[in-house]
């Protein structure tokens, strides 16, 4: 009688130790963790009766509710359904933003050579807007830019980059 008494206690103990939080990605799962970080770009947790901290990126989660009862919104879901809704993709810089997202493949933003009417501002502001395009055309709500080349004799600007999306 007193060992089962013991092994309630100890069970007891075991669960009130690990309150389960409950984290919703954008993808619609839902996943029982615990909660051990939110940081600038990332969420770090762990999974039930393990100690290994996982992580993942803010822009992959919608909520977070924790053991506590405390409901906190982490990001917003962006939804790019076609090209015309480029305007939407996020330019993501910190490649730890991309944990948990999807790579869909790498994409180019590229304006003209030597001769154009544009000013160097004018093209990098092209070659951006060709790098969103082509996202939104993936289906992309996210590029990690991977690398930028402005000449400084031409206006000539060439963007590359990752597209990412949430599965």
């Amino acid at each position: 009688m007193r060992k089962s008494i013991m092994l309630m206690v100890a069970l007891f103990a075991t669960i009130v130790t690990f309150a389960q939080d409950k984290m919703y990605k954008h993808t619609g799962e839902k996943l029982d963790v615990k909660i051990i970080k939110v940081a600038e770009f990332t969420v770090t947790f762990t999974y039930p009766n393990e100690t290994a901290e996982q992580t993942i990126a803010k822009y992959a989660i919608a909520k977070i509710e924790y053991g506590s009862g405390r409901k906190e919104d982490i990001t917003e879901k962006i939804v790019v359904s076609s090209k015309d809704d480029w305007e939407k993709v996020v330019i993501l810089e910190d490649v730890a933003a991309t944990v948990g997202l999807k790579r869909q493949g790498e994409i180019k933003g590229k304006t003209a050579g030597m001769l154009s009417y544009r000013t160097a501002g004018n093209a990098d502001k092209k070659s951006m807007e060709r790098l969103k395009k082509e996202a939104a055309e993936l289906g992309a709500p996210f590029i990690l830019l991977t690398s930028e080349k402005d000449s400084r004799w031409s206006t000539q600007s060439i963007k590359k980059g990752f597209a990412y999306s949430y599965k």
